[in-house]
């Protein structure tokens, strides 16, 4: 079974059942369908089925297939992938984004995001830096760090915009899929100074690795938020083992 396959065709009808082709209440197309619409085995398409399923997209039911269950309400940022700006455009704060730093480096001042995105030592990558406001007050920090040679001409005032529709729109990529990690710790003294003196002095850290359609990896973003502000809500599954 090809992951990478399973994957696509997981990210495929997720975009179509969130972009509201498949509206809460209809049935997806048969597996026999799907198989055929994607040329794939029969166990690739139940393993993106089963992914669908984990992530509160589908119900599987038997004698009448996969029913959407998805719920707008839920598209949340932590739990999909999606731009500030978008954000921004379904919620009623208003956030202004401040560039901090801007800078090109080799990949193995940072091992971490080396490992993770598969660089050799001195590929270059960019280091990007950036507060989102409300009210003159630094809520969140984004550090990002990107492929060099995929956008060599970023720029701040790119940065301060939109880096997902500079990267679709203007580049022709497509942004696929992320994996993300939550952890609480200790604000750096960068914390300190870009969030103020708060209390606890701790940050949920939001970390996540982003892909390409074609699998490739091509940013690695590490999100801070007030510990005292953060909320993580998500769709959750009890699996009785049947």
């Amino acid at each position: 079974m090809n992951l990478n396959k399973y994957n696509q065709i997981y990210q495929s009808l997720s975009s179509d059942i969130v972009e509201g082709k498949y509206e809460a209440g209809e049935i997806l197309p048969s597996e026999h369908k799907l198989l055929e619409s994607f040329g794939v085995s029969r166990e690739t398409v139940r393993k993106a089925l089963n992914l669908l399923q984990e992530n509160g997209y589908i119900q599987k039911m038997k004698g009448k297939g996969s029913v959407i269950i998805y719920n707008p309400s839920m598209n949340l940022t932590v739990s999909h992938l999606i731009s500030f700006k978008e954000v921004q455009e379904q919620q009623e704060k208003i956030y202004t984004t401040k560039v901090y730093s801007l800078e090109k480096i080799p990949a193995e001042e940072c091992p971490n995001v080396q490992v993770s995105l598969n660089l050799s030592d001195q590929t270059p990558i960019w280091q990007l830096i950036r507060q989102r406001l409300y009210e003159d007050k630094t809520h969140i920090i984004d550090t990002d760090y990107f492929m060099y040679d995929m956008m060599p001409g970023l720029t701040e005032e790119i940065a301060a915009g939109s880096i997902y529709e500079y990267i679709e729109e203007r580049l022709g990529h497509k942004i696929s899929y992320s994996q993300k990690e939550i952890t609480f710790s200790p604000m750096t003294e960068l914390d300190i100074e870009l969030f103020g003196p708060v209390q606890p002095p701790y940050t949920a850290k939001v970390k996540s690795v982003v892909h390409l359609s074609d699998a490739t990896p091509f940013q690695y973003n590490v999100s801070k938020h007030l510990a005292s502000e953060f909320k993580f809500v998500d769709f959750s599954r009890r699996f009785t083992g049947e």
